[in-house]
């Protein structure tokens, strides 16, 4: 283990000293991240199903937590659009107290995820599922976000997403056109205001501009004042949720949800942006201070945080260098929260609608996917598995499945790795570069003796292949040589599977000899017993010995 696995960055970076020149930066790249964040952590709780304070409670407890534990130099926590559809349907089904007890306790699975050192594991996963997924998030979030775009009059919308559309096709007669026009404006400024200027974000001109344009002219539109009231300008103090056996066996698969994908997200964020600033970042340490965020959270009766990629990006590219961007980032969302949430509440909701229509075409990924079509189809059959069942069923069956499936294709891939051939078929036989494969190094082969040479892992995805071979020796050979010096593991179904073998040929008198397995085959084939089933003499380091004693044997 190294020292510093589990050691925050922010300590290592202090132990080391920061410059001043570098703390001025982290001090402005973080009020521009702040200035990002804010209509981001109100329109992701809207749209999650809770009231607008807590997205900002999130981006700024939460926030400030991951960033002074984070293993990353410049990650920035805080509520993402990612987490939308299954914050929204956990308050369906379980309350905002659900919510909150279900935050609670996925900040804890996250950090027993770090602490059991499982971050380097949740790398591995496809990229075809990752795109997958989030471009479904992406369809996702387009469709929750239509009833406020167009401004419908419509008084609840259905979960289902093909239910969820028809509705909106029944009610297109009562399209409200200032909240259509208000909408199309966002949309318009946040994609094209970095031509202008990137130092402000172009959602905030957008909100700006359109809340005073419906404050000033009385526009007829749904504000976050008329659907949820006032925003509180304070924060309350923390409760510990009352958790119980019953409490858990309701919510623990909502929190295996939140601590799954949380995880994924915050460490994908984490390689995106050490490819930015050419870092590396502590997976386990970083997995730690995502759970302590979301416990945080979920004590400040917030809702799921993790890695933000859009801010993180954003922090990066404008000098944030160290964990005190983020954690500045935070304070001055508590500023804005405390100085300005009266003035927050004249939000119109078809800005915020229009914003996030913005950040589910970020999200999509499209490019991505266009690319992923034209690769195997292997690769195809993830990604659109992994797509329609996020958009039409769940997003974490979706994850599940493209992940059983991910699975096998790789088991597949593997076992057509791994080959099994008879050597004397390679006598004589010249590889692609004229080499001589074997005559060198194998002059002869006694009598009564065959040799066969398997490529590959042996595991049980290969495990079909000792079937084969088993058929195809039609022969009965007094010794079979078994060559592994290409087989990097073996597991416990191959190594049943070679025990059949050996039980087979031996009741049929042929010896198995093994020869050239590595140090961790050895040891597999040790803790098996095989030294003693095959015998320690018939085990050996090279095909010179291994054919040294096949004469020995076949002369007896």
């Amino acid at each position: 283990m190294k020292e510093n696995e589990f050691t925050p960055k922010l300590f290592s970076l202090l132990k080391e000293g920061i410059s001043r020149k570098q703390f001025t930066k982290d001090v402005l790249s973080g009020i521009i991240v702040g200035i990002v964040a804010l209509p981001l952590a109100i329109a992701f709780a809207i749209a999650s199903g809770v009231s607008p304070e807590k997205g900002l409670i999130t981006a700024i407890i939460a926030g400030l937590v991951i960033s002074v534990l984070s293993g990353s130099r410049v990650q920035i926590g805080g509520p993402t659009g990612a987490f939308i559809i299954i914050v929204f349907g956990i308050v369906q089904e379980h309350g905002v107290e659900g919510l909150t007890i279900a935050t609670f306790m996925a900040g804890f699975l996250i950090m027993g995820l770090g602490v059991l050192k499982l971050g380097n594991y949740l790398k591995f996963i496809p990229y075809p599922l990752i795109v997958g997924f989030t471009s479904g998030i992406a369809v996702v979030i387009f469709s929750t976000q239509v009833k406020d775009f167009l401004g419908l009059e419509v008084e609840s919308v259905p979960p289902d997403f093909v239910d969820k559309w028809l509705v909106y096709v029944q009610n297109l007669d009562s399209i409200n056109w200032a909240a259509l026009g208000i909408a199309t404006g966002t949309v318009l400024i946040a994609l094209n205001f970095y031509r202008i200027t990137t130092k402000v974000p172009g959602s905030l001109v957008a909100i700006v501009l359109c809340t005073l344009l419906v404050y000033f002219f009385e526009l007829p539109v749904e504000t976050i004042e008329s659907k949820f009231g006032e925003i509180p300008n304070k924060i309350a103090l923390p409760q510990i949720p009352v958790i119980n056996f019953k409490v858990i066996q309701v919510l623990i698969e909502p929190a295996i949800a939140i601590a799954l994908l949380g995880s994924i997200e915050s460490l994908l964020s984490a390689v995106v942006a050490d490819g930015m600033i050419g870092g590396r970042h502590r997976s386990n340490m970083e997995l730690v201070a995502q759970g302590a965020g979301n416990v945080f959270s979920g004590l400040f009766g917030g809702i799921p945080a993790t890695g933000a990629i859009a801010r993180t990006a954003t922090n990066v590219k404008n000098g944030g260098r160290t964990p005190i961007a983020g954690i500045v980032h935070a304070v001055f969302l508590l500023l804005i929260m405390v100085l300005f949430a009266p003035v927050a509440k004249l939000i119109p909701l078809s800005c915020l609608a229009g914003i996030l229509v913005v950040v589910a075409y970020h999200m999509s990924e499209w490019r991505h996917f266009r690319d992923l079509l034209k690769s195997n189809r292997m690769d195809i059959m993830v990604l659109l598995t992994t797509f329609f069942l996020t958009v039409f069923f769940d997003l974490i069956l979706a994850i599940e499945i493209g992940m059983i499936l991910s699975s096998f294709i790789f088991m597949k891939r593997m076992s057509e790795a791994t080959t099994i051939h008879n050597a004397e078929n390679l006598f004589g036989a010249s590889d692609q570069d004229g080499e001589k494969m074997f005559e060198e190094e194998l002059p002869f082969i006694p009598d009564d003796t065959m040799l066969y040479e398997i490529n590959g892992p042996l595991f049980f995805g290969a495990s079909q292949k000792f079937q084969e071979f088993l058929t195809d020796l039609k022969q009965e050979p007094k010794v079979l040589i078994i060559r592994m010096r290409h087989v990097p593991f073996i597991d416990a179904t191959a190594i049943n599977r070679l025990k059949e073998f050996n039980h087979t040929l031996k009741a049929r008198g042929t010896t198995i000899v093994i020869s050239g397995a590595n140090r961790q085959v050895r040891e597999e084939l040790f803790k098996s017993d095989l030294y003693s089933l095959i015998g320690r003499n018939n085990i050996l380091e090279n095909i010179s010995e291994a054919i040294s004693r096949a004469e020995e044997l076949s002369k007896k």
